[in-house]
């Protein structure tokens, strides 16, 4: 991937460190479920079964618009499940890497992938953590104020468990666990505050949920019912936020047909919640999971 275009990836969410500071333009009332097609998109990055990454970036409209075909990022692993690559850059601008987490056999790995411009993608990865095989998906929560609160871990666990880790180190430390979770399915950040996290999970039987855990050691979560019926296709949904405060986009992901569909919403609300349709994504998802690109500096706001 060329530094140019990964430059412009950067730049469609803001995220430039020139323009950190700098709202995008066009946002969506937290009302409305509708995105601006010239700011908001889905940045999909797959592993497939050739270990290599793919990615393309989507623009939010109807229909949905990739911005090119689909191509090859960095040779990768097999990884069953991967969480959010967090996309950073050096003080001079000449190098761009990304970072994140991945579950590959029992075991819980960090990547760091390195864009040169110059040469092929790297991509390297490093345990840290064992006992992991009967997690069915993991998710991260980056509030990058210093100091102001962890950036969390979340395990979902196929013994009905929801576990909470934080950073310990090099590797996590238990931060608690919560009951109640068996027939929960898959799921994803939608909100990162100083105060709570917010996850989106869907069921077995394809109903939609948000999760909102506070920070505070041994709340409890709240669940919200969005949805009661849809998303059992759904192994993947890919998150990124639409400006500021604007609309949440999601690239949902049916790995049987290899097909993504693409949704934007207001801000979550249980079932007052506005949804819009943008319709099937034209390319083909053949990754083992999918999962969204974005800036280091990104905060998610969905709820």
């Amino acid at each position: 991937m060329k530094l140019r275009r990964f430059a412009l990836v950067l730049t469609g969410f803001g995220l430039l460190a020139a323009s950190t500071t700098t709202a995008a333009t066009a946002t969506a009332a937290s009302g409305s479920a509708t995105a601006a097609a010239a700011t908001c998109w889905n940045s999909v990055v797959w592993p497939t079964k050739a270990n290599v990454v793919d990615t393309v970036d989507i623009t939010a409209q109807k229909p949905p618009a990739p911005v090119s075909p689909p191509y090859v990022y960095s040779k990768f692993f097999a990884s069953r499940f991967m969480d959010r690559w967090y996309l950073a850059w050096n003080a001079a601008g000449t190098q761009y890497y990304a970072f994140g987490l991945f579950l590959l056999g029992s075991n819980l790995y960090r990547q760091t992938t390195v864009l040169s411009g110059a040469s092929p993608a790297q991509s390297k990865a490093v345990r840290v953590g064992t006992g992991w095989a009967s997690f069915k998906s993991i998710a991260t929560s980056n509030y990058p104020l210093k100091g102001s609160r962890p950036a969390y871990l979340y395990g979902l666990n196929s013994n009905g468990n929801l576990y909470r880790y934080a950073p310990n180190g090099t590797g996590y430390r238990s931060a608690g666990s919560f009951a109640g979770f068996r027939g929960f399915k898959t799921m994803t950040m939608i909100s990162e505050e100083r105060t709570y996290d917010t996850l989106l999970m869907t069921t077995t039987a394809g109903a939609l949920y948000t999760i909102h855990i506070p920070t505070t050691a041994g709340a409890k979560p709240v669940v919200k019912l969005i949805r009661k019926s849809g998303w059992a296709a759904y192994e993947s949904l890919v998150v990124n936020k639409c400006g500021v405060d604007g609309a949440t986009i999601i690239t949902a992901v049916d790995h049987d047909t290899q097909a993504g569909y693409q949704y934007g919403f207001s801000r979550f609300n249980g079932t007052a919640t506005a949804t819009m349709s943008y319709g099937k994504v034209p390319v083909v998802f053949n990754g083992l999971n999918h999962t969204s690109q974005v800036g280091f500096q990104a905060i998610l706001l969905g709820e």
